[in-house]
């Protein structure tokens, strides 16, 4: 499901097999069940069949699933009304909405979008958002088609419309419309426009995992991170534990540790709410999002050393 993605960062990774578990008739004959692991964490998406049921009925349904399953069991309906809404929601039922609602309490995720052309009720910026802002920046903040930076970031137009309005709204860019094309820019210069919009910006870092560096090294799907690539940005020596940076960790769950058990075995692993890939062009993470993600660092080496840093991307952008 692009749209978690899109929207929140979150990995939807859907797993063979419709359940991996049996269920009774009237569950199969009302749903169509389907594994998922979302960022890793296994859930089973409920698909219903027809017209909802009753959510009272539906309650039920889904309490029953999720302790067969023994897993979360997210309703994934087409639509829903108002008054199903509000019961879903007084209930603390999962459910996903494409392109309006998202409510996953398991994960401390509430996200209601009330149109196409309505306000993001967010009040931080959304990661597709923030990756659009960063790829205007590091291209001097000229004018550029949205559909242009959905192709090279890897998002449908619709996310990308969607981020560019958050953009907008927030006062950091402008978008006019030529011909059939949407256009973006700033009047700012990049390093005004990082500078003014670093504060809604966060860290792209969600969490860091420890893993086997015989699971890292030497494999294009993760990019130098952390220290490792600040030493490769400036003239600071790297931490003694490698760092790496991922938009997902699913591969990788039998060898990922919350702690670092053996320094000369392991090394660091950031999941980030994006693909670092898509602003990178060589094996670090790009330099704005390496700064972001240091942002809260107090040693006055590294932000020194991440000054340093800026200061050449901004020689580099001419501006």
């Amino acid at each position: 499901m692009d749209y978690l993605y899109q929207v929140l960062g979150i990995r939807t990774e859907f797993l063979d097999g419709h359940s991996g578990f049996e269920q009774p008739n009237h569950i199969r004959s009302n749903y169509r069940l389907q594994s998922v692991a979302l960022d890793g964490r296994p859930v089973i998406f409920v698909y219903p069949n027809t017209e909802m049921l009753p959510v009272n009925l539906v309650k039920k349904h889904l309490e029953i699933i999720r302790k067969t399953a023994n897993k979360p069991a997210v309703l994934v309906p087409e639509r829903l009304t108002s008054r199903q809404k509000a019961y879903l929601l007084r209930e603390h039922i999962p459910f996903i909405v494409t392109g309006r609602q998202i409510y996953l309490p398991f994960m401390a995720v509430y996200l209601q979008e009330s149109g196409e052309g309505a306000s993001q009720s967010l009040t931080e910026m959304l990661p597709s958002a923030q990756l659009l802002l960063l790829y205007c920046i590091y291209h001097g903040c000229r004018n550029f088609q949205v559909s242009e930076a959905a192709r090279e970031l890897g998002f449908t137009p619709m996310s990308m419309s969607r981020a560019s309005r958050q953009l907008k709204e927030m006062n950091l860019v402008r978008t006019e419309k030529i011909g059939v094309h949407k256009i973006i820019f700033s009047e700012k210069s990049p390093r005004e426009l990082f500078s003014s919009a670093k504060a809604l910006m966060k860290s792209p870092v969600k969490r860091t995992v420890y893993v086997s560096k015989s699971e890292i090294q030497g494999k294009e799907t993760f990019l130098l991170s952390g220290y490792s690539a600040l030493s490769e940005y400036s003239m600071i020596n790297p931490s003694h534990v490698e760092c790496f940076a991922t938009d997902s960790i699913a591969s990788l769950g039998a060898f990922v540790s919350m702690k670092l058990q053996n320094s000369d075995d392991q090394c660091a692993l950031e999941l980030w709410c994006y693909d670092p890939k898509r602003l990178s062009s060589g094996d670090c993470v790009d330099r704005l999002s390496l700064a972001l993600s240091l942002s809260n660092e107090k040693d006055e080496r590294v932000q020194e050393a991440v000054e340093q840093m800026l200061d050449e991307v901004w020689r580099e952008i001419k501006c």
